[in-house]
């Protein structure tokens, strides 16, 4: 392993202090030196000289809420992510149709609700360039799914299908499907889905980490080990990866909370946490989804949403949820939450407020509509606020579907970002890739301009900006917290792992509406380089 010494411009150490230096030595693997009069002691000829240029070195980002191998096996399936519209959405399922004439199905996804009319596309639009070959397509926030009629008709779901009680199917006046299926309802179609293999399941892993690596992520925490939305258990995936020396991130994987069973479940859960012990990968988070998403009317909200929609749906009833959230902590386990609406959020800090502190570090992600009498409960019991800023904007998503959905006086309370960190709450961030974009670049963009990269849009509740040193240090020093590893790595100080990310400018000194314009040009692992920009 390589003698590196980074000098020659700023260096954001993001410690206690958010402190900036000015070089910094790594020798097998660990920082051994912070500064230029400190380096020069390490300074030899078989040393490797970076010369920063005026470019800025920061701790590399932890994710701290992403689905990397979700993100890799869509990156090669049927990617839909970079569609602009339905129209372009129709051309790529095409596309990948006529190139994998072998597949049986045409599996894969990353949709935008707000590219089709009420956020749910229809089955006879893809029927068009699908035929008789059944078609299952996530959308991009993994809430649900766009099937065709012969999807539909292998899986047996008709007019007489009743909805599950944790989904809806989307039907017609005359209670037709119409090929859009929510939440739960996606279960629907799983028994009759192709087996992905584990070789693809591997594949898809290595293609995430290339991925994340690429910009800039060195550790992260996967949001969901265990079946979902049609995946199956990802877990023996991580540990054969892991096992082989593939795994190059540093990673925490979050055990999957079945809302369909009990605390029956708990036992099962212990022993799958014991196996999860490996070198790199490690499993010691259990992932309670509480509700779904305000796009599809499944977020849960304290009153109902505008338009006779009800007010959401609660996976884990909340006296269950005050019963397992207390047994679990006194298990030992952090506890990581998906709560969007302002109901799950209380359902969930009040279930909380149950647990005894062990310093476990749960944490409540999304936080999207968020009671203000509910902000400083988060410093009060000492919860995580895992923020995605990439979704703190006025796009059509917003415009078209989350706020004539909510109200304006509801809408009003989404991403309070800054109230949260006024608070006290400690903030970590994270993608979660696929849902938006893997770069945290665009979420630091986002968390401090609250508006589109590259845009002259108007910003989404400016009052709740970030400055840039704390939003860096939500994808940095917050994350590696919230994830037990901040003796290990988060920040630039001697003796923590050499986990770092060299930016090819400074943000600091961009004006804020450029931050984006900043890639990565070189990431490191525990002194070993996992991506180089060539």
């Amino acid at each position: 392993m390589r003698d590196v010494v980074f000098a020659g411009g700023p260096v954001a150490t993001m410690d206690a202090a958010r402190s900036f230096t000015d070089a910094v030595a790594v020798r097998d693997g660990r920082i051994v030196a912070v500064g230029r009069d400190a380096v020069r002691a390490h300074w030899s000829s078989r040393t490797e000289f970076v010369d920063l240029r005026g470019r800025l070195l920061l701790p590399g980002f932890h994710d701290a809420h992403v689905h990397p191998l979700y993100g890799g096996l869509e990156r090669l399936r049927c990617d839909l992510t970079e569609c602009l519209d339905a129209a372009q959405c129709l051309r790529q399922v095409e596309a990948y149709q006529r190139a994998h004439p072998e597949a049986g199905w045409v599996l894969g996804g990353g949709w935008d609700m707000a590219q089709f009319p009420g956020g749910a596309p229809h089955r006879t639009a893809l029927d068009q360039v699908t035929g008789n070959r059944p078609a299952y397509l996530l959308n991009r926030d993994h809430h649900g799914a766009w099937v065709n009629t012969a999807a539909l008709r292998l899986a047996g779901i008709d007019r007489h299908t009743p909805d599950p009680p944790d989904g809806r199917v989307e039907r017609d006046a005359d209670g037709h499907p119409t090929g859009t299926l929510h939440e739960g309802a996606t279960r629907l179609v799983e028994p009759v889905l192709p087996t992905t293999g584990e070789a693809e399941y591997l594949a898809g892993l290595l293609e995430g980490q290339r991925h994340l690596h690429s910009r800039g992520v060195t550790s992260w925490h996967d949001a969901i080990v265990g079946p979902y939305l049609g995946y199956d258990d990802t877990l023996a995936t991580y540990l054969d990866a892991d096992r082989r020396g593939l795994l190059t991130g540093k990673v925490r994987g979050a055990l999957w909370w079945d809302r369909s069973r009990g605390r029956e479940q708990i036992e099962e859960l212990r022993h799958r946490r014991d196996r999860a012990r490996g070198h790199r990968f490690r499993a010691g988070t259990v992932k309670i989804m509480q509700d779904g998403v305000c796009e599809n009317f499944t977020a849960a909200l304290q009153l109902p949403y505008l338009g006779r929609h009800g007010s959401g749906l609660s996976f884990v009833d909340s006296e269950l949820l005050a019963e397992v959230v207390p047994e679990l902590a006194d298990a030992g386990f952090q506890l990581h939450f998906h709560a969007i609406g302002d109901r799950a959020v209380r359902d969930v800090l009040d279930a909380l407020s149950g647990a005894r502190e062990r310093d476990l570090r749960h944490q409540i992600a999304h936080v999207q509509v968020v009671h203000p009498s509910d902000v400083p409960r988060f410093r009060e019991l000492g919860v995580t606020a895992t923020i995605q800023p990439r979704w703190a904007v006025n796009d059509a998503a917003m415009t078209e579907l989350t706020v004539p959905r909510l109200g304006h006086r509801r809408a009003g309370w989404q991403y309070p970002f800054r109230s949260l960190r006024a608070a006290g709450a400690v903030l970590a961030a994270g993608s979660d890739w696929p849902v938006s974009e893997a770069d945290p670049v665009l979420g630091v963009h986002v968390a401090v301009n609250r508006s589109e990269p590259g845009t002259d849009d108007p910003p989404f509740r400016p009052e709740q900006a970030l400055d840039l040193v704390d939003a860096l240090a939500a994808y940095t020093a917050g994350s590696a917290w919230v994830n037990h590893a901040e003796r290990e790595t988060g920040t630039v100080e001697v003796g923590k792992a050499a986990d770092l990310v060299l930016l090819d400018r400074d943000p600091f000194a961009l004006p804020p509406n450029e931050i984006w314009r900043c890639e990565v040009e070189l990431t490191m692992v525990d002194g070993a380089v996992v991506h180089h920009r060539m």
